[in-house]
């Protein structure tokens, strides 16, 4: 280092290919959780600002410690600019991810909730043809009601669930 910032070119290139893989086992070190990615971006830092800064080192001071704290600096840096996000790959999780066949699970409960709200007969006419599949003919002689006035509360029902779904998406 004391070569290479008195202009030894040759000596500053040696000095960067004995230093790269120690900072780099550094920076993997303590930088793990940014991916092997990251810590080479880092890695590349570190010796961009070595290269910036050689000329703050005092040549009777050690190196060792000098390039361990620009390492540790750099890689405190990373972390920071990355917050509190947290950047997996999604191939590490892509077999657990596969949805089970058959119908979801939530649709039921969400449909309950939105049904909930409704008053308790408008609820059991939605139910008895979305959900049960009965005819007009059946519901009404099971409600004690008319065909029409089936049809009629189940228009006013969907109009009541519609309004209600576009309040929950707000």
């Amino acid at each position: 280092m004391r070569a290479a910032n008195r202009g030894d070119t040759a000596a500053y290139h040696r000095l960067l290919m004995a230093i790269t893989p120690v900072l780099r086992k550094v920076v993997r070190a303590r930088g793990a959780a940014l991916g092997p990615e990251g810590c080479e971006d880092v890695l590349q830092d570190v010796l961009l600002a070595i290269h910036g800064k050689r000329h703050t080192w005092h040549e009777d001071a050690p190196l060792r410690p000098w390039l361990y704290a620009i390492a540790r600096h750099k890689v405190v840096d990373a972390f920071r600019a990355r917050g509190r996000r947290i950047e997996m790959s999604i191939d590490d999780f892509a077999e657990g991810l596969v949805a089970a066949e058959g119908p979801d699970p939530t649709e039921g409960r969400d449909m309950e909730k939105v049904l909930g709200k409704l008053d308790p007969r408008a609820a059991e006419i939605v139910r008895a043809f979305g959900l049960n599949g009965e005819t007009t003919a059946e519901t009404a002689a099971r409600l004690d009601m008319s065909e029409g006035a089936v049809r009629v509360a189940l228009h006013r029902a969907l109009k009541t669930i519609v309004r209600l779904r576009e309040r929950m998406i707000e």
